[in-house]
């Protein structure tokens, strides 16, 4: 299967070039930090944390996401038809049984996370499994297990943690600088350079997360279609999924964990239910329309 190892392989490239991409912007601001309030330990910490965090996001991102979620791990003797359906599709997938995850949500949902497939998680919510008939569950779960085969849930995970830091630092430099933590500083500078000095520190911390988004939103929009095709593959049922799909957008229940930093990672819009009048957030999408996604389904070849 050349085109899926060549899309893991793809998938493996984008997570270290996200990891280097990290360091990048995270030196970068600590440098502007530095310069303009003179301080050149602050740079010493930016490279220092950021390994840290390229480490944490490596080893911690899975467990992160599903705290977030507030998941809980469940067992063979809670969901028999849930672990049976999971074991069936990963024998088929030539993958590891992967941990199976409960999220007490009513909003039918799932996703799936991990670092590499013999660490993988698929973690659905309790509408799911209320809301769904067993082919339009099997054809979600194949769609995570796709996920997980095709090599793009530790770069899905990862970027959770990375943008998150991103717009948590982003965040505190904005604040310092309006509430006049670098006002002192100007006094401080020779003339136009430390005005200019603020001026990009000012516009890099806007544009690093907005980057960082961007980047988060162009990967997930293509890896749903082709974990939909792959899913869809998987079960020899593209219907299952086109009509899970149906019906999980059509329901407006709201998530309680939904969160803008996790939301690439569902299955559906998280956030459906809620009232989205920002035009920010109708910018900033994290799902290819679910109108295009069914209708990819239904016409695939049976």
């Amino acid at each position: 299967m050349p085109t899926l190892y060549t899309q893991q392989s793809a998938n493996i490239r984008r997570t270290w070039l996200l990891f280097t991409a990290f360091l990048i912007v995270v030196i970068g601001i600590g440098w502007a930090f530095s310069r303009i309030y003179g301080d050149p330990s602050i740079l010493y910490f930016a490279v220092i944390f950021s390994v840290l965090m390229n480490v944490a996001a490596y080893w911690y991102s899975d467990k992160i996401v599903l705290k977030m979620a507030r998941a809980v791990p469940i067992e063979h003797n809670s969901a028999p038809e849930l672990y049976h359906i999971v074991e069936n599709l990963s024998i088929t997938a030539g993958l590891p049984m992967p941990r199976i995850y409960l999220i007490r949500e009513r909003q039918p949902n799932a996703f799936a996370t991990g670092r590499d497939p013999k660490h993988a998680v698929v973690a659905v919510t309790e509408g799911l499994l209320e809301k769904l008939d067993r082919s339009e569950l099997e054809g979600v779960l194949a769609h995570e297990l796709s996920h997980v085969g095709n090599r793009d849930i530790l770069l899905s995970t990862v970027i959770v943690v990375l943008v998150g830091f991103v717009s948590i630092v982003s965040d505190i430099f904005l604040r310092s600088a309006f509430w006049g933590g670098m006002g002192r500083r100007d006094d401080r500078e020779n003339g136009q350079a430390g005005a200019i000095l603020m001026i990009a520190g000012i516009v890099l911390s806007i544009l690093a997360p907005i980057s960082a988004m961007l980047i988060q939103l162009a990967i997930s929009r293509k890896r749903e279609f082709l974990a939909d095709a792959s899913g869809a593959l998987l079960t020899r049922y593209p219907e299952g999924l086109a009509s899970a799909l149906q019906k999980i957008s059509g329901d407006a229940t709201p998530m309680r964990v939904a969160n803008n930093t996790t939301a690439h990672l569902w299955l559906d819009d998280p956030f459906k239910g809620q009232k989205k009048a920002s035009w920010l957030r109708k910018l900033f999408m994290t799902h290819p329309p679910i109108e295009e996604r069914i209708k990819r389904l239904r016409e695939m070849p049976v």
